[in-house]
């Protein structure tokens, strides 16, 4: 059964002895980030300080600090049953005659299921001001020494298409100017920034809506690079099993989460831009200074005594790279959709998501791992993936020890290495130019004669069966268990 919102996690997570209350009073400038970091190193519990200074909320962080919690707010017992589960899903087919249209029925009534849907009213309607609303209500933390302020980070923003209405919903980060106005931090390639240059073009105005504190399923579908065109809330549907009420916001023309603890409406000018940074980034550099919109806020609705959800991000590891887990295990499976040679993917903590990209494959022609290098470069957000490392289907790419061991004896590194320009990571500080610079690919495979490798491939070092097994029988006999 899906959580009714995050009060129904936190009593989740605190049963299962993954929470800690704090009830002395902490600094939301700096004194947060501190005690969080330390906890998020170890892999400790989320943290609810119930007494935050200068405001009356508790503020909730570290929430999905391991894949512990992860597994709990997804209702899981492994991410990989969640990979498992978008595989069904992607492999129906159109049914063939009436006998294979009724045995789709259950399925396409459960699918149904998880379509949004709109109600008059909700919890996160309890409390309405729309006259004159101030950011200052929020326990709203300042992460890290050289920020250039305050940072909302948990932030779910909901836009809309001015052409087809379609919905949007991303995490963008808000800093906080005053009370009334806040830095909305879109880069170039997110939706809510396509929604934005649309209205921009136009001379509109983008009505905006931030939901803070929705069920955590909810919060988890704000983070997953959706296709363009798939509504969020239908992926939160799915992760939940049960559909995203939504319910009308007060000021401007905008759904948000009915279940969440707090909402922010307001809206971006079309020609507004103002310096926003630096921010201590999850890359662990501080991001640096540019012009981004301007966020005016018009309404705050939220529960009684509402919960401020936030996190900080920074040198992993931290509670955004077990956020990063859950979306390549679900990534895939529509990964292998498209490119069903590939047997696994991943991508490491330190590689702070974009930098390196680790791929198996079922290896079957000459140049077989250049193709799926570009390929993957050609995709999505995955187009600014910095390394790309293909190996062979029997390395476990989540073993770094066998996968350094196995791509630096496969290569030869003039051969087996290409480097390609195009757009980069809007975080990467190393590019010779801001949003555009160099890849690279590196073919860990094993060279075929086809590829030009004139020489024998040698054989791994590997005993054989019947020695093993005669060991293992052995094995408790030498106390060496």
């Amino acid at each position: 059964m899906a959580y009714e919102d995050l009060r129904a996690f936190i009593a989740a997570l605190e049963q299962r002895g993954l929470l800690r209350r704090i009830k002395t009073e902490v600094d939301p400038i700096l004194e947060v980030t501190e005690i969080t970091d330390r906890v998020s190193k170890r892999l400790g519990p989320a943290l609810l300080f119930e007494r935050v200074k200068g405001s009356p909320m508790p503020l909730l962080i570290n929430a999905f600090g391991s894949e512990a919690h992860l597994c709990l707010a997804l209702q899981r017992a492994s991410l990989d049953e969640l990979a498992g589960e978008l595989d069904g899903i992607l492999e129906i087919k159109s049914p063939e005659g009436w006998l294979e249209k009724l045995k789709m029925l259950p399925k396409l009534t459960e699918m149904a299921s998880y379509l949004p849907k709109r109600v008059k009213d909700g919890p996160c309607k309890e409390v309405r001001i729309t006259q004159e609303p101030s950011f200052d209500l929020l326990p709203v933390i300042k992460c890290w020494p050289l920020d250039g302020g305050r940072f909302i980070t948990f932030p779910l923003v909901f836009t809309k298409d001015p052409d087809t209405g379609t919905r949007n919903c991303g995490m963008y980060r808000m800093q906080i100017y005053d009370e009334r106005t806040a830095g909305m931090h879109w880069h170039i390639h997110h939706g809510g920034a396509r929604h934005y240059e649309k209205n921009r073009r136009l001379g509109r105005r983008t009505e905006v809506a931030v939901a803070i504190g929705p069920d955590p399923a909810t919060t988890l579908s704000a983070v997953i690079p959706a296709p363009d065109g798939i509504d969020e809330m239908l992926i939160a549907g799915f992760l939940r099993k049960r559909s995203v009420e939504l319910v009308p916001c007060e000021t401007v023309d905008l759904e948000v989460p009915a279940n969440a603890e707090i909402v922010l409406e307001g809206y971006v000018e079309p020609d507004e831009l103002r310096l926003e940074g630096p921010f201590g980034d999850h890359t662990g550099f501080y991001s640096l200074p540019d012009y981004y919109p301007v966020f005016h806020l018009t309404a705050i609705t939220h529960r009684r005594d509402p919960i401020y959800q936030t996190t900080i991000v920074g040198r992993p590891p931290m509670e955004d790279c077990h956020m990063g887990t859950a979306v390549e295990r679900m990534s895939l499976p529509l990964l292998r959709k498209q490119l069903p040679e590939i047997v696994d993917f991943h991508m490491p903590f330190a590689g702070v998501f974009h930098n390196l990209v680790i791929v198996s494959i079922d290896k079957a022609y000459p140049g077989h791992a250049r193709k799926i290098m570009h390929a993957i470069w050609g995709m999505g957000q995955a187009m600014f993936s910095k390394v790309i490392v293909v190996v062979d289907k029997d390395v476990n790419v989540r073993n770094p020890a066998e996968v350094v061991w196995k791509v630096l004896n496969h290569i030869d590194p003039e051969r087996d290495i290409e480097f390609v320009m195009g757009p980069v990571e809007t975080l990467d500080h190393a590019s010779r130019l801001p949003k555009y610079g160099s890849k690279m690919g590196i073919d860990g495979t094993r060279k075929w004669k086809e590829e030009g490798f004139m020489r024998d491939w040698p054989d791994e070092q590997v005993m054989d069966h019947e020695t093993k097994a005669a060991v293992d029988r052995r094995w408790q006999e030498y106390g060496l268990d």
